[in-house]
């Protein structure tokens, strides 16, 4: 085969009907995994990539080593406090993975630790490498210590296909129990004195549909809760106060929650509110009383409180407000802290009730008349609660990054209202904020929305630049203003970086989520079209290459198909590119569950037709398309690798432009490759492509 002629996908046409429509599907056959006509496929494929791409080796290269060179190797994180100890993990220049290790606790202040330098005290909890092997996969399910800080639950998975395999280490011996659980999926949660630990598993359509309780040196595991409900994932923890187990389901829309004494493994579950459909909650243990957070008659949530003993009665205290969208709220011993979303950027409300002898509810009420929030300088930034596993505390742990400003860990002092900055990650090579700027623009939709854009660049950038737009648009999920060391070698080569906020995402409320769903979920791509023409019009861009990932793959591909004369390249990674025939087959995984954000085309005739108009492989035409880049991972769960394989065999066969290019991983899963070097030049890879686009 010349590095000129691409795979020719074989067409064997299959017939579907829905609601009257009869559609022919050449490539179906490409979903048969097993078949190996689809791994010859699929191996050709990677072969015309690397024909495709060889050119670009040097440049890849380069970019990786600028990406590792940025990069502090041998690092490690902010030690949090829980118990008798101060958690942290390690990573070593040459390895993959990292090491989480332990340290006796001594005050409330993080030890000083160094990298690459151990302490005497310090104890190995899990060794990232060590557990990963040879293995060209590796990734850890959960990693949960025991609320006496003696036992370690962790599970591990090989294939990338999210199926885990659960042990149980003694820390005390540094020895592994007998009992091995495979087959579960993420996440667990202990029992207040450590003896149960309570798992998830999956059913065929990889949706987690039950819990179990397994009592250590148990030889039978017993089912707790089952959820028959197609449309209901399942989860369990644990509250910050140790105090109960929390037993989780909930659809797209609707949550219910279970809880449990935790001293009480054995006992019934109780449920907080039965599950009223449209209405999601969430319950925090706040000593002796519980604070809920609901969006019953409240689209944007309200905070409310309940009484121990009827969790399922909600009195308000922060009210729903149009402009503010309350996301979580963290509860400890003597004051709680909710994280917010006000004007596309994040924030944080303190409620410092104090632990005196007055009524919880004479508290409460108390401490929500003397919140305040923290106030923080950049125009753009990004904050969050983290690592704050301990109950009692006077400082809170949280999370802050920018644009231009590295991922930082901040200890926020409580009694003196100090932020005080424990570690800014490094970023090696001469980096220098001062030398980029960020900038907040709003593009205006077809509708008249405004939308908002985050750009960040050089100062010395000459406009218009070559620009590589983000987009995701799904799930509520918001791309907030971060900071990335690979985007710096685009940045560095003078490109303008910017993310689409796109309805869909939950940058602007739960209205703005509303607005890019179900039958408004044009929006999602109008929106982004709007943004690529806005960055044009206003000069900051000449060659826009866009970019986005699963959910954000489905964008890219829908914005090709409205407007491929836009864009100069496309990357789209596990794309979600064949979203009628997923959404239309019940048997695949999470299908099912996937209706209340897509609609459900099985059984809704305008559901059917308002999808067909646009999943970008129904939509493919004979227009010339810009260069496209699918990136895909064989052993995917979520989207599955026979979709972009499809949508490129199609562009083929249909379209005109190109080049269409595939690659598929054929060990890796959802996240592509675990490792983080393997992550980095998979990285490079996509940036070099990316590199060429916007500078040809």
């Amino acid at each position: 085969m010349s590095s000129n002629t691409p795979p020719v996908a074989k067409k064997v046409p299959t017939k579907r009907t829905h609601h009257g429509d009869t559609v022919i599907d050449e490539y179906a056959w490409l979903s048969n995994k097993e078949d190996p006509d689809t791994t010859a496929y699929l191996e050709a494929e990677n072969e015309f990539l690397k024909q495709q791409t060889a050119h670009l080796a040097d440049l890849q290269e380069q970019v990786f080593q600028e990406i590792k060179g940025r990069t502090q190797e041998t690092d490690l994180s902010v030690a949090s406090r829980k118990g008798a100890w101060w958690y942290f993990t390690r990573t070593e220049e040459g390895k993959q993975y990292a090491v989480s290790c332990r340290v006796p606790a001594d005050g409330d202040a993080p030890p000083e630790i160094v990298p690459g330098v151990r302490l005497a005290d310090e104890r190995v909890i899990l060794d990232g490498n060590e557990l990963a092997g040879d293995s060209a996969f590796f990734s850890i399910g959960t990693s949960a210590v025991s609320p006496d800080g003696t036992m370690l639950a962790y599970s591990t998975d090989y294939k990338g296909d999210e199926r885990f395999t659960l042990r149980f280490k003694n820390l005390k011996t540094g020895e592994l129990l007998p009992d091995e659980i495979t087959d579960i999926f993420y996440g667990g949660a202990w029992s207040a004195d450590g003896s149960t630990f309570f798992y998830t598993r999956v059913d065929d359509a990889w949706r987690p549909y039950q819990v179990y309780r397994h009592t250590l040196g148990s030889q039978e595991d017993v089912l707790v809760y089952q959820e028959d409900d197609e449309k209901y994932w399942v989860g369990i923890g644990l509250t910050r106060s140790e105090r109960y187990l929390v037993l989780g389901a909930g659809s797209k829309i609707t949550s219910e929650i279970r809880i449990l004494d935790a001293t009480d493994p054995t006992g019934e579950f109780r449920v907080v509110r039965p599950r009223t459909t449209g209405v999601e909650y969430g319950v925090e243990h706040a000593g002796d009383f519980f604070y809920v957070l609901h969006n019953e008659n409240a689209e944007n949530f309200e905070l409310a409180t309940a009484p121990l003993d009827d969790p399922g009665a909600w009195t308000p205290l922060i009210a729903h407000r149009d402009d503010t969208r309350l996301l979580e709220i963290d509860a400890f011993s003597d004051h709680a802290v909710v994280h917010f979303r006000r004007d596309g950027l994040t924030g944080l409300r303190v409620l410092p009730y104090g632990a005196d002898g007055r009524s919880w509810r004479e508290r409460v009420e108390a401490a929500e008349q003397n919140a305040y929030e923290i106030e923080f300088p950049e125009p753009l930034y990004d904050v969050s609660p983290a690592g704050n596993p301990e109950f009692s505390t006077r400082r809170l742990r949280l999370a802050y990054t920018s644009m231009v400003t590295p991922p930082s860990v901040y200890d926020y002092e409580l009694d003196t209202h100090e932020l005080i900055l424990l570690k800014q990650r490094p970023v090696l090579g001469g980096y220098d904020p001062g030398d980029y700027e960020q900038f907040r623009e709003w593009a205006t939709a077809e509708d008249g929305t405004r939308i908002p854009v985050s750009i960040v660049k050089r100062k010395d950038a000459v406009r218009p630049a070559p620009t590589l737009l983000y987009g995701y648009g799904s799930y509520e999920t918001s791309i907030d203003p971060g900071f990335s060391v690979p985007r710096l070698s685009l940045l560095d080569r003078g490109f303008v970086f910017a993310v689409a906020h796109v309805r869909g995402g939950g940058e602007m409320g739960r209205r703005w989520y509303e607005d890019g769903k179900l039958t408004r979920k044009r929006n999602t791509f109008t929106d982004f079209v709007a943004v690529a023409r806005h960055m044009k019009a206003t000069g900051w861009s000449e060659r826009v290459i866009a970019r986005g990932g699963s959910a954000g793959g489905l964008l890219m591909g829908a914005v090709t198909n409205l407007a491929p004369e836009e864009f100069a390249g496309v990357v789209a990674e596990v794309p979600f590119v064949d979203a009628l025939n997923t959404i239309l087959d019940p048997s695949l995984p999470l299908t099912v569950i996937e209706w209340d954000e897509w609609g459900d085309p099985l059984h809704n005739p305008d559901v059917y037709a308002y999808m067909k108009s646009y999943s970008p492989y129904e939509n493919v035409d004979g227009r010339p398309y810009p260069p496209i880049l699918a990136i895909t991972s064989l052993n995917d769960t979520r989207v599955l690798y026979h979709e972009p394989a499809k949508w490129i065999a199609k562009l083929r066969a249909t379209a005109s432009g190109g080049p269409f290019l595939l690659k598929t991983e054929m060990g890796a899963g959802h996240g592509g490759r675990s490792g983080r070097y393997d992550a980095w030049r998979e990285e490079a890879f996509a940036l070099a492509w990316i590199i060429e686009r916007g500078t040809a």
